[in-house]
């Protein structure tokens, strides 16, 4: 277990937060979306009621070590003092750290709350620079890490900075690690796992992490194809992970060995193009023409995942089960995502677009948790240590 900000005395102590407010900004500069902003409140609050004086910092966007003002933390700026009925004071230095921001940490009062400008106008902050990581951790007696999004990154700020002061967790974190954790490794059986997305690949490490917990393992979304072609079904113009076709083979074969239900779609809607309104059916898994492509999981294959989520007791979900940014191949995300909403499992969304999924079809506040962090959560699953949480004091 490691220690959060609940075992640390704050009051009057300079604590220096990183939060994850890497979020999507319109051509006028207006926040289209404060989930991660939401996100860091109840932490927040809490540095602001027990008096500490709060230094808050973040990155946003990929400004690669340059000044680019498209990447300002201004509007977070303004949204946290929107949310927390006070003034969140902005210092943008193109330096990050400068004398202008040491003199206005230095004279915070008790309770007061500033944001420091984007971690990555400096390239020191990714390089995981001792210097930088000193700059910035002399600003304050306490660092707080409650940017989950960001933990699996050794960067200054997420990692470095614990060189140099007593580290410990936010409220964020501490539920990340709870719920991620708990669902994995302690959870209410059955613990069925959803897997979507395009390449295997890219889960693998996952795959085979998961495979020596879960009881039963659903695999739709792209990757479902890969696994098709291991079989030796023809998959038309599917999407193929070709490198790792021998690789789906071998999970199957894990699978059987660990005794594991490894559940691929049965069905699939496959199209004439990558378009939503192409000319599509449904057709068996085993059976879809050479000139198509699947594109979504079919009714048959919802109903199966469907039936095997209302028996879990915790089901982790990572990975859309079809194209759901397009109208006429949401059905299958839309369907999973309902089927887990409507379980009475423990329910844990992976982030990324399982995150987006839950929310556009309208059930994310029936899920447990959705994590914040995509390829933080991925890791996570993985069983691998997240180098922004290995350095918090332990209990």
């Amino acid at each position: 277990m490691k220690k959060t900000i609940r075992d640390v005395d704050l009051a009057g102590k300079r604590v220096i937060v990183r939060c994850d407010f890497n979020v999507p900004i319109d051509e006028n500069g207006k926040i289209t979306d404060e989930t991660r902003i939401i996100g860091a409140l109840p932490t927040i609050r809490r540095l602001i009621e027990q008096g500490a004086r709060t230094i808050l910092m973040s990155h946003m966007g990929r400004p690669d070590g340059t000044v680019d003002m498209r990447y300002t933390l201004r509007p977070v700026a303004e949204s946290l003092s929107a949310h927390l009925g006070r003034e969140v004071l902005f210092v943008s230095s193109p330096a990050v750290v400068d004398d202008a921001v040491r003199t206005a940490a230095a004279g915070l009062a008790g309770g007061a709350v500033m944001l420091l400008e984007n971690l990555r106008f400096r390239k020191e902050e990714t390089e995981n620079d001792a210097a930088f990581a000193k700059e910035l951790a002399e600003l304050a007696d306490i660092w707080v890490n409650d940017a989950f999004g960001t933990s699996h990154r050794a960067h200054a700020s997420t990692a470095g900075i614990a060189a140099y002061l007593p580290a410990v967790s936010g409220f964020l974190i501490e539920k990340e690690v709870a719920f991620l954790g708990d669902a994995v490794e302690h959870p209410r059986r059955p613990l069925v796992a959803v897997l979507g997305g395009a390449k295997v690949g890219d889960k693998i490490p996952v795959i085979e992490n998961l495979l020596t917990k879960v009881d039963s393992l659903l695999i739709g979304g792209g990757m479902a194809y890969t696994f098709f072609k291991a079989r030796g079904y023809e998959i038309g113009a599917s999407i193929l992970d070709e490198k790792h076709v021998e690789m789906a083979a071998a999970l199957e074969k894990t699978a059987r060995e660990k005794g594991v239900a490894l559940l691929l779609p049965v069905d699939v809607k496959a199209a004439a193009a990558f378009a939503n309104d192409a000319a599509a059916d449904f057709y068996d898994a085993d059976g879809i023409p050479a000139d198509r492509m699947g594109l979504d999981i079919g009714p048959r294959t919802i109903a199966l995942f469907a039936e095997r989520i209302r028996s879990a007791g915790t089901v982790v979900w990572n990975g859309p089960m079809g194209v759901f940014e397009m109208p006429n191949f949401a059905e299958g995300t839309r369907a999973v995502a309902q089927a887990l909403a409507d379980s009475g499992a423990v329910t844990v969304i992976g982030g990324g677009d399982s995150a987006a999924a839950a929310a556009q079809f309208g059930y994310a506040e029936r899920m447990s948790h959705i994590s914040t962090g995509g390829g933080a959560s991925l890791e996570f699953l993985e069983g691998r240590i997240l180098p922004g949480i290995a350095v918090l004091q332990d209990k």
